[in-house]
């Protein structure tokens, strides 16, 4: 038998040695724990609701919000035009309905992404 002390280097008592049956304890905690993790991993790979930004549909989501709030703009600042050309009140048709296609457009934008009426706060803040 080893009669030294065993010490941590810094002129201290180190921390006792491990017995076998416990090192052999915790690495099969460790081991369940890691595999835990990794099923969590695989399932969230596997999850069908993968976050829409890192896909093709993100893209797709982004062409159309931005499709619907031009439209809704120039269909407000058209309306406006008209109004204004027969009724010859120019400029407040063209500024009045100019502002309600962008208040409309940003209620459209809003109902296509799904925040529209949202009760909850999105994962990760307010």
């Amino acid at each position: 038998m080893d009669d030294r002390k065993k010490t941590d280097g810094q002129g201290g008592a180190g921390k006792p040695e491990l017995s076998d049956s416990e090192l052999s304890g915790r690495l099969r905690g460790l081991g369940s724990a890691l595999q835990r993790v990794q099923a969590e991993r695989k399932a969230e790979e596997a999850d069908p609701k993968a976050d829409p930004t890192s896909t093709a549909s993100g893209m797709a989501l982004a062409f159309r919000l931005g499709a619907e709030f031009v439209a809704g703009v120039l269909v407000g600042a058209g309306l406006g035009w008209g109004i204004d050309y027969v009724l010859g009140i120019a400029p407040w048709g063209m500024i009045v309905f100019l502002l309600l296609g962008f208040g409309a457009s940003v209620v459209n934008m809003m109902r296509a992404a799904g925040e529209f009426g949202r009760k909850t706060p999105p994962k990760g803040g307010a």
